[in-house]
């Protein structure tokens, strides 16, 4: 093993990840663990000081040493606890909030001036200009005074060294006391700073940067812990899937440099993948000349402080047009990807089938069903019996070549609805599917035992699907469902579908 391979290896196995120390002047991030042994003793003096840093940074003029309160505040805000983050940005968000009495003055002054007469001179400017200029004036005033006092902070972290990783931190906080709990001026800080994010990160401020095994190994250490998707084994999978037949692709910010902020991972193929077990684990991969497809199979984020913002259709579009330059020989732009609320939307409808009175099945499936019971398991309905195999400890039926062919049918086609038909607020209910149909894929092929992991079994029952990027279509597809929730089906896929899809 090489010093790379060794360090990577030391690095992911030994400890967790966690971001380098910086230099003088810069936000540093103690360890997770660090932080987590810290919350035990934080005292009620250190949330005062973290407080009084908090305020300094705000309101102290730009000529004063506004880095010192910025540090001073981000040091003390990872010695709190979880419990006094919640107080701290509680405070912030109602404290430095909107100043409502300034913003009511303003507008009993605004209402309060007289509309002027609408005469218009020959060169098409008014003739009493007085009271125009007393509207501008209040506007740009109700303009300041709408500006929360708590952008000031933000503003001026962006700006300062290690800074933006900091507000992907705190916004990261804000999001999990959310998942908890919903406090109105909690939620307006987190949109602020969540609109705040997405224009500092927009795609003229990152770096495309193509991740190769000769990338440092702490940058490799980073990917290795951050996918989501489907987990890095080992060394040789992580140099497989940086080697011939692969790329991966990563989002960069120069101010945080080494650790990209978003990923993914793309095999290049002759044809459009079915299983993950042939992108991850076929050896060997084709000579990348005769490769026509670029599929898309791993897309992973760094930071949880980013949820919500769609650095992804970015990265995306930006990834196929570099490959479409590199590789003339490419054509057909795909997705291999989970379905991770399948299980979750189907099995709660199975145990409740008595008291909807549907039946999901069709007569051949509850007759394949049935007629397995006796061997497998015991059940009254065909629903009951594919309930009960579904949530058997160890996903026993995938052990069984009768069971996988009476379930093929039924479980095909109860996805196929699910994609295409199951909703909230008019989009597509799973949101991985959200995602790319947001970003103009249209839906190809669902694929039966395409991922055999226990995840994978867990979330769809092995199923996977395949969105298509069809690059004369992207635009027109996100616009239609974006504006009406139309969801497109590839037709080259339509036939090659076990159930059709429409």
């Amino acid at each position: 093993m090489n010093r790379k391979g060794l360090a990577i290896l030391l690095r992911t196995k030994m400890r967790p990840l966690s971001p380098a120390i910086n230099s003088t002047n810069q936000i540093q991030f103690p360890a997770r663990e660090t932080r987590d042994r810290n919350q035990e003793s934080s005292r009620d003096r250190e949330f005062d000081q973290v407080k009084v840093s908090m305020h300094s940074a705000i309101s102290m003029d730009e000529k004063e040493n506004v880095d010192a309160a910025l540090n001073d505040f981000s040091a003390g805000y990872f010695r709190l606890s979880r419990d006094k983050h919640k107080i701290l940005l509680h405070l912030l968000a109602k404290q430095y909030d909107v100043y409502r009495i300034q913003v009511r003055e303003l507008m009993k002054q605004y209402l309060d001036i007289q509309l002027p007469s609408g005469e218009i001179a020959e060169d098409g400017s008014y003739t009493e200009e007085a009271p125009l200029n007393s509207f501008y004036r209040i506007e740009r005033n109700l303009k300041d005074a709408l500006k929360p006092m708590y952008e000031v902070l933000f503003e001026r972290l962006n700006t300062h060294p290690g800074g933006l990783k900091f507000l992907t931190i705190i916004r990261a906080d804000i999001l999990s006391i959310l998942a908890e709990e919903n406090i109105p001026s909690l939620r307006a800080l987190e949109s602020n700073l969540r609109e705040k994010l997405i224009t500092w990160l927009s795609p003229a401020n990152l770096e495309l940067h193509q991740i190769t095994w000769d990338d440092s190994a702490s940058l490799l250490e980073k990917i290795v812990h951050y996918e989501a998707v489907h987990p890095i084994s080992n060394l040789l999978d992580l140099k497989r899937r940086l080697g011939v037949g692969r790329r991966c692709f990563g989002y960069l910010h120069p101010t945080i440099p080494g650790e990209p902020l978003i990923f993914i991972e793309v095999a290049l193929m002759k044809n459009v993948a079915q299983t993950i077990q042939e992108v991850l684990w076929d050896e060997p991969p084709i000579p990348e000349p005769e490769a026509t497809c670029a599929l898309f199979y791993s897309i992973s984020s760094s930071q949880p402080g980013l949820a919500g913002i769609n650095l992804g259709k970015f990265l995306i579009k930006r990834v196929i047009d570099v490959v479409r330059k590199d590789m003339p020989n490419i054509s057909t732009f795909a997705t291999l990807s989970p379905i991770p609320g399948f299980l979750q939307w189907l099995l709660p409808k199975l145990a409740s089938a008595d008291t909807f009175q549907e039946n999901m099945l069709d007569p051949e499936e509850e007759t394949a069903l049935l007629d397995l019971s006796m061997e497998f398991t015991a059940g009254k309905s065909g629903m009951e019996i594919m309930l009960t195999l579904l949530t058997l400890n160890n996903y026993e039926w995938t052990k069984s070549d009768d069971l996988i062919t009476a379930l093929r049918a039924p479980m095909l086609r109860l996805c196929a609805r699910y994609l295409l038909q199951e909703k909230k607020r008019g989009k597509a209910l799973d949101s991985v599917a959200n995602f790319h149909l947001q970003n103009g894929a249209t839906v190809g092929r669902v694929n039966w035992m395409a991922d055999r992991s226990e995840k994978g079994l867990s979330q769809s029952g092995g199923i996977m699907v395949n969105y298509i990027y069809r690059l004369d279509k992207i635009e027109e597809n996100a616009q239609a469902y974006f504006s009406t929730g139309h969801i497109e089906v590839s037709p080259d896929d339509e036939t090659k579908h076990d159930q059709p899809l429409d």
